[in-house]
């Protein structure tokens, strides 16, 4: 697999770590719903469906031993969203996160946004190693002093202390959207961020949080005549008027914000032809986009339907320049992955740091790398079985019928229960986080 750095594409991946407690009963509010790096890779975010964003910090690396990149550690847990009740609709509110966006950082602290179903927030974290001592009017306790007894002035000093890590919620986003939110994106002005749910796109200021501005609006006037939903929605990486949003028929829209206020009417529109001979019951359902990311260099972007992984050119229309299948021997079980609603799994996919690997995730805990320029994949496992340090991880093959090898796994004996929705990859380094249900396994390349 071809690495950030280069083009080689004799990437060893081992393990590193893992992540949250390895019994086999699972409590809901534990699986893992959103992975995510910040722009540097030192801090590592993930979400829960408790409502619970858990931040871990690379260590520095070990001047001892310089090929031991520096692992993961818990460095802040806060509670991001409770559980609400909407008393007009009788509806109630997850606390479920469903996804976390960094911003750039500015100062000594960092900031990123989460959000639920229903409501953005804007978290600040920072740390603090020093305390205020000394105060004229206040005790050490806290307690208020008389004014009366103050009999000297002092001037209050800063003494170290053990460090603390602090999330406060700087930016609360609520009631602007009627349906669930499926996307959060920030633009590169770092001024201004989108979320989409299922029929509208809003753009927010970082700043202001009592209006935002409507900018993609696909509700029909009779709900009867609905026939396509939003599923994703994405800023381009540096053109600041440029977003995308993917639909549940399989197009992709590419918005200009210079051109209306309202961009309902889209820039461009990537849409593949179907091909007839795949033609079935389930063709809607399994072309419907569950991820759009734009590549780092603003050049391609990259699809992910149920069966496939899609590259696109934002230059050519017509059709992608590049398809890999993920998981093609499903396509024969697509009745039975229908029956237990598997087929409504929403896989998320990303990009390496210099965009010559993508990756995604498939069933029984697997998850693919293509390499684009070698036009190579391997299939690899998370695995308790393999979470030894520094082993080596070996390719995982399925087989699709016929005679099975020794290392390759059967098609039918495959697990839908364990499934890798959520990955996400180092922006500079090879580094991946990949979430099964309630675990976050790391790895990285075996440095020789």
């Amino acid at each position: 697999m071809a690495g950030p750095g280069g083009g080689s594409s004799d990437v060893q991946w081992c393990f590193s770590q893992v992540k949250g407690a390895m019994d086999d009963d699972v409590a809901e509010a534990d699986i893992i719903s959103t992975v995510e790096f910040n722009h540097s890779g030192e801090l590592l975010a993930t979400g829960d469906k408790g409502g619970r964003v858990v931040i871990f910090q690379q260590e520095p690396e070990s001047k001892n031993q310089p090929q031991c990149r520096g692992e993961y550690n818990v460095y802040s847990t806060f509670q991001s969203h409770e559980p609400e009740f909407d008393y007009l609709k009788s509806l109630e509110i997850e606390e479920k996160i469903n996804k976390i966006r960094w911003l750039p950082q500015k100062n000594a602290a960092q900031f990123l946004l989460s959000t639920n179903d229903k409501t953005i927030k804007l978290w600040k974290i920072s740390e603090r190693d020093k305390r205020p001592e000394g105060y004229n009017l206040k005790e050490e306790d806290g307690r208020y002093r008389d004014p009366n007894t103050v009999t000297t002035l002092r001037v209050p000093v800063f003494r170290p202390m053990d460090l603390m890590v602090e999330a406060s919620p700087r930016r609360v986003f609520a009631n602007a959207h009627t349906y669930h939110i499926n996307s959060i994106s920030v633009n590169s002005d770092h001024e201004t961020y989108l979320s989409a749910d299922d029929l509208r796109i809003n753009l927010w200021h970082l700043e202001i949080t009592d209006r935002s501005f409507n900018i993609v609006d696909i509700k029909p006037a009779n709900m009867e005549e609905l026939t396509e939903v939003i599923t994703a929605a994405e800023f381009h990486p540096y053109q600041c008027n440029t977003f995308v949003y993917s639909s549940s028929k399989g197009t992709i829209r590419l918005c200009d914000m210079r051109a209306s206020a309202l961009c309902d009417t889209h820039a461009k529109m990537f849409e593949e032809p179907e091909d007839p001979n795949n033609r079935s019951f389930f063709s809607e359902i399994i072309s419907s986009i569950s991820d759009v990311k734009f590549s780092h260099s603003g050049r391609y972007m990259m699809t992910r339907d149920y069966l496939s992984v899609k590259i696109w050119d934002l230059n050519m229309e017509t059709r992608p320049v590049e398809t890999y299948q993920v998981h093609e021997y499903l396509r024969s079980k697509l009745c039975s992955l229908y029956e237990n609603d598997c087929i409504f799994d929403k896989f998320e996919c990303c990009w390496n740091g210099n965009d010559s690997v993508v990756m995604t995730g498939s069933y029984n805990n697997f998850f693919r790398m293509f390499d684009r320029g070698y036009r190579h994949d391997v299939t690899f496992e998370a695995s308790r079985e393999n979470s030894k340090p520094r082993s080596v991880l070996k390719p995982r093959k399925v087989s699709t019928g016929g005679k099975r090898k020794k290392d390759e796994i059967s098609v039918d004996s495959l697990d839908f229960n364990k499934k890798i929705l959520h990955t996400a990859w180092h922006p500079l380094d090879n580094i991946i986080a990949v979430a099964t249900t309630n675990n976050l396994y790391i790895f990285q390349d075996k440095v020789n």
